[in-house]
């Protein structure tokens, strides 16, 4: 592997994440306090947190942590589920995993920014395959066609899609795990946002309910609203290939957090009440944030996203988008990410857009700083 570039968002988040006054990009949903989680707890679990020791846990996850995320899965066993500290510690586990020097793989663009850098790092070559906002940033098939290869091994989906918040026609994304199924290709889907759909008719099923070499990647950040807990996982059924990604966790976190994993099995037994919590808040905003778009026409353009937490409106006002989000954030403490963020060495991506979050609670406050410093610019 060759050294890897700067990760532009997190070096973004980095300056502005805990000193903007209004984060109005949130990738994730609105979080909990310790008080409010442990409350769901019933006895048993309750005694676990209790009777808890500090000591190191299994590398593969905690036994009871892997049942409670093998039971968000239709047909998969703990012995499918290997833990993670966080989403990126396990896709770049994958990635390597998965990608040799000799191998060529595909990715969506735009995307989060190591489901791209981590396959050009590794591989021969990559190809990227374009969501088109003409398109609603939708995934067709006839792409990812066009752009196989005889040694490609990887075709790497993020649906709902960060920063679009898209979600890929179920029929199409059936299409996809077929194909990859039919060559001999692992489908690598990222599904942090899964849960957060406008329709739950367009929730897709998840790559490892598809088949063998279907990988689905989730974690407690996005759409559970649990980033502090640091737990992610991988779902597979290729348990070849989960004993190469353990042994790689073993130069990494070695294992996870005894305490999260604890907390992280009391919120997938209830998730069902979180996600039902976190996707009505979801609504709420989403309806607040219409609303300012429509009182500020002439400056944007907005289509709400089918799922997630996240969307990609297009700005038409003066200057560049990127010099807009920086007098917003330092002038009004009002933080958005401008699409040279989510740039691609694959694929152009728009240059007139910037992601907006809606998990969270106090989205007023926000909006209305944000409508504040529209019109003090409008008097200027």
């Amino acid at each position: 592997m060759t050294t890897l570039p700067a990760f532009r968002l997190e070096t973004h988040f980095s300056r502005w994440e805990f000193t903007a006054r209004h984060h109005m990009t949130a990738s994730d949903s609105e979080t909990m306090s310790m008080a409010e989680l442990l409350s769901l707890a019933d006895e048993a679990d309750r005694d676990a947190w209790e009777r808890l020791t500090l000591g190191y846990t299994e590398t593969h996850g905690a036994p009871a942590l892997r049942k409670a995320i093998a039971a968000t899965y239709e047909g998969l066993e703990p012995e499918d589920i290997l833990c993670f500290a966080g989403a990126e510690e396990g896709l770049y586990c994958a990635m390597l995993a998965l990608l040799g020097p000799e191998d060529h793989a595909i990715v969506t663009v735009p995307n989060y920014q190591s489901m791209e850098t981590l396959p050009v790092t590794i591989a021969a070559s990559v190809s990227g395959v374009a969501l088109r906002p003409e398109n609603s940033w939708q995934l067709d098939i006839a792409d990812v066609q066009s752009a196989l290869q005889p040694n490609t091994k990887l075709i790497a989906v993020n649906f709902p899609n960060n920063p679009t918040g898209a979600v890929a026609e179920p029929s199409v994304f059936r299409a996809l795990a077929a194909l990859c199924a039919e060559r001999g290709i692992h489908l690598f889907s990222d599904e942090v946002y899964r849960g957060l759909e406008r329709d739950e008719e367009k929730r897709l099923p998840q790559a490892a309910e598809l088949f063998d070499r279907g990988i689905s990647l989730n974690v407690m950040s996005k759409a559970y609203g649990l980033p502090g807990l640091r737990i992610g996982w991988i779902a597979c059924r290729d348990h070849a290939l989960l004993q190469r990604m353990e042994g790689m966790k073993h130069y990494l976190s070695i294992c996870n957090s005894r305490p999260s994993e604890v907390l992280a099995t009391i919120a997938l037994k209830f998730r069902h009440r979180i996600l039902e919590r976190n996707r009505a808040l979801c609504t709420r905003n989403l309806e607040k944030l219409g609303a300012f778009f429509a009182e500020f026409a002439d400056l944007y353009e907005w289509q709400a996203p089918d799922g997630g937490c996240v969307g990609f409106a297009r700005y038409h006002g003066p200057g560049s988008v990127e010099e807009h989000c920086r007098r917003l954030v330092e002038e009004s403490g009002v933080l958005l990410l401008p699409s040279s963020l989510f740039v691609s060495d694959l694929l152009p991506v728009a240059q007139d857009r910037f992601r907006v979050g809606f998990g969270r609670r106090n989205i007023e406050e926000g909006l209305e700083a944000w409508r504040n410093h529209l019109r003090r610019a409008r008097v200027r």
